[in-house]
């Protein structure tokens, strides 16, 4: 392995903690028995050379969320931009019935998902197929013998160079200090993106169409300053 690439040992550990929480309702249970079925994402299946073709809405390009959490921000996007095709990645239960329920009450036909890990997706994906990605406020794993469980690593950014298109953007979130240094280390690291801030306000300051999150909130209250940084794909 020369010191260009990636840890391939790094797809081997797991990026997230339990999957499943509460007891889900009678409600939340059926979601998942009948509308999950429809809106997953199917990895035993090529990928469409055009991934506009995963929507049945008449959609112009395709974002990526990873880890959309309690889907605040999946739904807020989807919502707000019609002309948009979401996929977002969430291995959590409740998170996933929490997106399900979003896109029912609001009849969303430019939503699709994946309940696992995200990494096979994005390798799945074909390269150049996404204008825009996410990954806000992921597990911290705070605890030192955990950090290497961090989602956002050489390993990540690598497949999402290769499904960016050109000229697309990246969006990173964090409220941990020492996890925004190592996301910028990697970023330098593997190269080929670009950090868009010209002043400290740039990742400060969360802009209009970055909704906050449920863990951004808690972030708040808890005395802990996020830091949003925006790249774009060289």
């Amino acid at each position: 392995m020369t010191s260009s690439e990636p840890a391939k040992d790094a797809a081997l550990l797991r990026s997230f903690g339990r999957r499943r929480g509460r007891k889900l309702s009678p409600r939340q249970e059926q979601l998942l028995q009948e509308l999950m079925p429809r809106l997953r994402v199917d990895l035993s299946a090529p990928a469409p050379s055009n991934s506009i073709d995963l929507f049945s809405a008449p959609v112009t390009e395709v974002w990526l969320e990873i880890g959309f959490g309690g889907a605040e921000h999946l739904l807020w996007q989807a919502q707000n931009r019609a002309d948009v095709g979401i996929i977002g990645a969430e291995p959590f239960e409740e998170g996933v019935v929490k997106a399900l329920h979003g896109i029912e009450q609001s009849r969303l036909a430019n939503v699709r998902l994946y309940d696992d890990d995200a990494r096979p997706l994005i390798d799945w994906l074909q390269p150049a197929s996404i204008a825009k990605a996410f990954v806000l406020f992921p597990d911290p794993w705070p605890k030192k013998r955990h950090a290497k469980r961090r989602l956002v690593s050489r390993r990540l950014l690598s497949g999402l160079k290769r499904v960016l298109k050109p000229g697309g953007e990246l969006r990173l979130g964090t409220d941990i200090a020492s996890y925004a240094r190592e996301m910028l280390l990697a970023l330098r690291q593997e190269g080929g993106f670009t950090w868009c801030a010209t002043t400290a306000a740039d990742w400060r300051q969360r802009p209009a169409d970055w909704p906050q999150t449920r863990y951004e909130a808690k972030a708040h209250r808890e005395g802990r300053a996020p830091t949003y940084l925006i790249l774009k794909r060289d």
